[in-house]
């Protein structure tokens, strides 16, 4: 019998990538668990780092025992944000749990091949997480909040020359949600506990912002090591 047609879905070696991904942020996150926390004790709850870490850190064991099916980016990415739904207490685990959720329902639907149906899975994955998150929490951009670095990442990401190798706009989308929670420090906040604070929330960087900018850099590094033929490190990049 002649085989039938190829199932609709994101194009060949994303899932390992989705994968890879996944692994470094719960990495990262673990080594910048106090850091994150200390930015949350200044104008939260003082959890998010220890939030955040138990999560993916969750999520990462459940791939290394094989809970997680990894052959298929959008179920892959969908079961990721339902374990940081269940697990993680506070805004941070209904906010990223939403986030991967959308962005797993929507890229399932990608049929783009090579490195353009990669971009345009990275592209369609943000742009569902920040629907995701701002539906939830009704934040929008200048709110003090991680969509301060995430709309940028995408706009940077979407504003790239569409002959750039993957890897270029990612570094690019990668240092625009760092600038981004960077320019979070003046803001006063409007969304969340920070609010409460009124004016004195200003002079801090979001936790928030901080961690989705990290998410952001692990993917440009985890793609970068990818098409090098490489894996990338664990530790934050200098000075982070």
């Amino acid at each position: 019998m002649a085989p039938g047609p190829s199932t609709p879905g994101p194009p060949p070696g994303t899932a390992s990538i989705t994968v890879a991904w996944l692994r470094l942020v719960a990495a990262r996150i673990h080594e910048r668990r106090a850091w994150l926390t200390g930015l949350d004790a200044a104008i939260g709850d003082g959890d998010h780092g220890i939030n955040l870490d138990r999560g993916f850190a969750a999520v990462a064991a459940d791939l290394e025992s094989g809970v997680l099916a990894t052959d298929s980016v959008g179920p892959l990415l969908t079961a990721a944000g339902r374990r940081l739904l269940g697990l993680v207490g506070g805004a941070s685990g209904a906010l990223y749990g939403r986030a991967l959720m959308a962005a797993g329902n929507r890229v399932a639907a990608n049929t783009t091949a090579g490195p353009a149906g990669t971009r345009r899975l990275a592209e369609d994955a943000l742009a569902a997480a920040i629907d995701g998150i701002a539906a939830l929490g009704h934040a929008a951009p200048g709110d003090k909040t991680m969509l301060d670095a995430l709309v940028p990442a995408l706009l940077a990401l979407r504003a790239a020359p569409r002959g750039d190798l993957i890897e270029s706009a990612l570094a690019r989308a990668a240092e625009a949600a760092e600038a981004g929670a960077a320019a979070t420090i003046p803001l006063v906040a409007r969304k969340g506990r920070a609010s409460y604070l009124g004016e004195r929330s200003a002079g801090h960087l979001d936790p928030g912002a901080a961690s989705s900018a990290i998410l952001v850099r692990c993917l440009a590094d985890v793609v970068a090591a990818a098409r090098g033929g490489g894996m990338p490190p664990s530790e934050p990049r200098a000075g982070r």
